[in-house]
């Protein structure tokens, strides 16, 4: 008897009594937590996504002088967001050291 394999039943009641799996993360919580956790990310990508989409539109629609001064501002929110990320990862390394 002590060699019998466990039917399926035996593998439901086991799960029952070892009590409820753990929480797998949805992708909206996770994008709530990484956010919580630092929002200048994705705060960053947004300006830049902006930027670069309205400096094409000027560029399409023959406004050059704009079109420059928004690429320029995309570059400025690139870097803006580089470093909300490396300030994120020390921080997140920092908290994990103590």
């Amino acid at each position: 008897m002590a060699n019998e394999e466990p039917t399926d039943l035996d593998w439901i009641q086991l799960r029952r009594e070892m009590g409820p799996a753990h929480h797998v993360e949805t992708s909206k919580e996770k994008f709530v937590r990484k956010f919580g956790e630092n929002p200048f990310v994705p705060i960053g990508c947004l300006a830049t996504a902006g930027a670069l989409s309205y400096g094409l539109w000027c560029f399409r629609t023959g406004r050059t002088k704009l079109s420059q001064q928004m690429m320029r501002a995309r570059i400025v929110a690139q870097g803006f967001t580089i470093t909300a990320l490396v300030v994120g990862v020390v921080m997140t390394a920092g908290k994990t050291l103590k």
